[in-house]
Order: structure tokens, then C-alpha cells, then sequence
């Protein structure tokens, strides 16, 4: 990571996350090519699901370590093993990824499962105002984002070896009931209105037609490497929730910044943002550009997506609340994700509660 503008905060590893740290560097060095001893291992902050790590050895090589967190998990979560998997597939496709390395599936050497991959030397961008930019950087960023989210959904995933990532049949259905388990299973005392009204509204009104690409499930601007000169995405993150899927769910969640408000540091959006005058496409122009990409005239049912995609990351929120509250989650602000879990439920409704 470059010491520009987006540049990573690197900690010392949490209490929590704590591991040990000789088992795993004399892992790497009987593992990994040219890795040599003695080696250092720092935590990057801000990621609310699976624990990173840089892990940087001797001659100076850096190289990223994902690993499951401690403690009991949900149900479906945490599969290291997907995201290692995927990026893996998509090496030398136009949808760009890290360099995968090796992938650790004994839970001795450091307590969990985990994998390794090449350190990129870039920029990761959580403001999606993208200020301190002049508005040519900020086209092309978007631009770029716009084009890898397209790239992505391009891909053969048949050809790509993926095949049996995913069932590629009635996946908002199934993501409907999933996502509403995995609330429901993080739930507590909690209680949002409108995350009850989406979870009956969602079922009973899923748009016709089914559509199958790589759905990357949390694309968006904070997930995704610039290279750390130019105004362009060089690597799509944190593969976590990729599965075969619509192409439609991710292009609404990557749209989520349109409504979402400025200023709040889990999710910045871009609502009270004046982009006149920005580079900063309007959300319209953002989807037309993806039809074009994508050879589609339109999108039917956009507000169903909007809904959709809101209401995902409400019950993902809702998921990193419950970890902070049994003491796990990777951030150390977790347990503002309760109130942002609620705000999402509430915006995800606006879309469509004229529907009912």
C-alpha cells in the first residue's frame, strides 16, 4: 500500500485476533517460494469480517493473510475457502484480482484456516465523494469501477472453472431466505420494523427472468485496489460473499452510495453530496453506462434491486453488531453497525413500500 491518499492502517495485531505467529512464519518458509525468516506480521484495520494481515519477511517481500475470526461463526460465513477459490478462476481474465499464493485448510497452524496472497502496491478509497480529487480523477475512478464491475460479469464462469460455485438458478430467492436466516440468527434484542416488513415483501415480488454471472456481493469502491498513481482499478477485494448469482444484485449494491448519506464512516455515501460539477456520475448515468457495457437496453424493477441490495446489508451489519458484542469483530467500532443495520432496513423499504 502506498503512503498516498488511501493508504492502509496497519496495527499491531488485536488481542483478539492474536495467533501464533512463529507457527505461521515457519509455515510460510517451508510453503512458499523464496520466503525467507525471520518474517513480521501487522493487522490492517477497518475490516469487519475476515481478520488481514500483512505479513512481510526478511528480504523485505510483503504478502496479505486472510484468515477466518475466532469464536463460533453464522452459518455460511467466513468461507476463506470460496474467496481463494475465485480469485484463483478469474487469474488472467479482464476482471482483475490479487495473485493468489497458497491456501492453508489446517486449522493447527494458527488456530483457523487461511491464505496467502501477493501484497499490491495501491490505494484502497473508502470516500466515495472521492475528495481531494479533481473531477477527471473522479470520472475516471468511477469509470474504472463501472468497467471492472461489467468486466467481472463478462466472465465465463462455466469456461473459468466455476461451474459448481454457486447454484445458478433463483438466487435473489435464495439470498431472500438466507440473508433473512443469518438476521434472524444475529438478531438479539434488536428490532427493526422494516427489516421484518422486507423479509415478507421480498419473496412475493421477485422480478421474472433469471441471469447467472460471478456475483461478487460487496462491490463497491472500499473493496477494491487503485493503482497507486493512476485513476484506475487494478484488483477487486474481499471475495467473501462471491458466489454464481445475478449480475443485477451487484450493480445495485454498488449503487447503494446514491442513497446512502455522507459522512457516516462505515458506509459514506453520497446523498447531500452536490456532484454537480464533479466528475461524479449521477447513479442514472452510472447504470446507463453499465447497460452499455453489458448489452442491456434497461433494468425493469430497479427499486426491487435497490430494496434487495439494502436489505443484504442490513442483515450483514446486523452480523458484525452481534461479533462485537461477543467481543470477536474485527473493527473496534463495530457496534456502531447496530444503528447502521437499522438505517439501511428503513432505506431499503423507501423503494418499494408503494408496492404493497
Amino acid at each position: 500500500m502506498s503512503e498516498t491518499q488511501g493508504a492502509a492502517v496497519l496495527i499491531d495485531v488485536l488481542p483478539q485476533h492474536r495467533f501464533d505467529e512463529a507457527a505461521l512464519t515457519r509455515y510460510l518458509a517451508g510453503h512458499l517460494d523464496g520466503f525467507q525468516l525471520p518474517a513480521a506480521v501487522q493487522q490492517f484495520q477497518g475490516g469487519q469480517s475476515n481478520p488481514t494481515f500483512l505479513v512481510t519477511d526478511a528480504a523485505g517481500r510483503r504478502y496479505v493473510l486472510r484468515k477466518k475470526p475466532p469464536g463460533k461463526l453464522l452459518p455460511s460465513a467466513h468461507l476463506i475457502e470460496r474467496e481463494f477459490r475465485v480469485m484463483r478462476a478469474l487469474a488472467g481474465t479482464d476482471a482483475p484480482v490479487p495473485v493468489v499464493r497458497l491456501m492453508c485448510d489446517e486449522p493447527e497452524i494458527i488456530g483457523t484456516s487461511f491464505y496467502v496472497m501477493d501484497h499490491i502496491d495501491g490505494r484502497v478509497l473508502s470516500d466515495v465523494a472521492l475528495s481531494g480529487f479533481t473531477p477527471d480523477e473522479q470520472a475516471a475512478i468511477y469509470d474504472s469501477m463501472n468497467k471492472t464491475l461489467a468486466a467481472l460479469h463478462k466472465v465465463d464462469w462455466q469456461a473459468a472453472g466455476l461451474a459448481d460455485f454457486g447454484k445458478p438458478e433463483n438466487y435473489i430467492a435464495r439470498q431472500v431466505e438466507r440473508w433473512s436466516k443469518q438476521y434472524q440468527a444475529a438478531k438479539g434484542d434488536s428490532d427493526i420494523p422494516a427489516m421484518d416488513r422486507l423479509m415478507a415483501f421480498l419473496p412475493r415480488a421477485l422480478p421474472a427472468g433469471e441471469e447467472t454471472t460471478i456475483a461478487h456481493g460487496d462491490f463497491r469502491l472500499g473493496n477494491l485496489m487503485l493503482h497507486k498513481d493512476e485513476p484506475k482499478v487494478v484488483a477487486i477485494l474481499d471475495w467473501e460473499l462471491a458466489t454464481l448469482g445475478h449480475p443485477l444484485s451487484d450493480l445495485a449494491y454498488n449503487c447503494m452510495a446514491w442513497h446512502l448519506p455522507a459522512g457516516i464512516k462505515q458506509f459514506p455515501g453520497l446523498r447531500g453530496v452536490d456532484i454537480a460539477g464533479t466528475g461524479i456520475p449521477s447513479e442514472a448515468d452510472y447504470v446507463a453506462d453499465y447497460c452499455r457495457r453489458t448489452g442491456r437496453s434497461g433494468i425493469p424493477d430497479w427499486p426491487y434491486y435497490l430494496a434487495f441490495a439494502f436489505f443484504r446489508i442490513s442483515s450483514i451489519c446486523q452480523g458484525v453488531y452481534a461479533r462485537a458484542l461477543a467481543g470477536n469483530a474485527a473493527d473496534r467500532k463495530a457496534l456502531a453497525y447496530g444503528e447502521v443495520a437499522r438505517a439501511a432496513a428503513e432505506t431499503g423499504w423507501s423503494f418499494v413500500s408503494d408496492r404493497t
